[in-house]
């Protein structure tokens, strides 16, 4: 609550349930900006109150502290970088369409200005905070992103299909060739891809994985199995 709604509350009031959701927005846009620009070390909930105008006990009635809001934060984000809910995903007459289609917006996600930020403070500060990687594995965008990956190369009809545990397997493979190297250049690593450059990469890559799809054997029975939610 702002300080008007502390004030409020003392005197006995309760802010409405849009002034509540008002402020929730807000702590999650001061902190967001925090975390990004000074690093999850260096910010403190006492700054983000102060921020936004609240008490740190009225924070406290919202989270239980700095790791769960951290982990409300990349929520945040994840929500921002993902496409609308109105926006289809399956689109396209063949499997390179559709997975070209699905490339094209796991990469454009990856690449967005916040989640490039968020993957600068993970790989600094994971090592002092473990608490970071925890807030980052309990969202569910990638393993989405590999059911629905998994669901094309099981059920395509112009080539191949594979069985469940190939194609979660394959689905997560496809993920990192996709994202890996564009994101690595957009850190800082290299000249970060233009867009043209980028759909350049999605298509070949699209192509060069359903190449290696259609001719990969089928894992026998004495392979262990692996999952796509689990490579690297």
């Amino acid at each position: 609550m702002t300080a008007a709604e502390d004030r409020q509350r003392a005197r006995g009031g309760r802010p409405s349930r849009a002034a509540a959701e008002r402020l929730g927005e807000k702590i999650l846009e001061i902190a967001t900006d925090f975390f990004l620009r000074d690093g999850y070390g260096s910010t403190s909930i006492e700054a983000i109150a102060q921020a936004a105008g609240m008490s740190k006990r009225t924070f406290y009635h919202r989270y239980d502290g700095k790791p769960a809001l951290f982990a409300a934060v990349v929520a945040r984000i994840v929500d921002e970088i993902r496409p609308p809910p109105d926006v289809p995903l399956l689109v396209g007459t063949t499997s390179a369409a559709i997975l070209e289609r699905l490339g094209g917006l796991m990469l454009q996600a990856a690449l967005a200005p916040r989640a490039l930020a968020l993957n600068r403070l993970i790989v600094a500060e994971s090592a002092r905070f473990p608490e970071l990687v925890a807030a980052v594995s309990t969202q569910h965008g990638r393993a989405e992103a590999v059911a629905l990956i998994a669901q094309v190369l099981r059920t395509r009809k112009d080539g191949p299909a594979l069985s469940p545990d190939t194609a979660e397997f394959a689905a997560g493979q496809f993920i990192q060739m996709i994202v890996s190297w564009p994101q690595r250049l957009a850190l800082g690593l290299g000249t970060p891809m233009t867009p043209a450059e980028q759909a350049h990469w999605v298509r070949r890559t699209t192509r060069l994985f359903l190449g290696g799809c259609d001719g990969w054997p089928e894992p026998t029975a004495d392979e262990p199995a692996t999952s796509g939610t689990t490579s690297p």
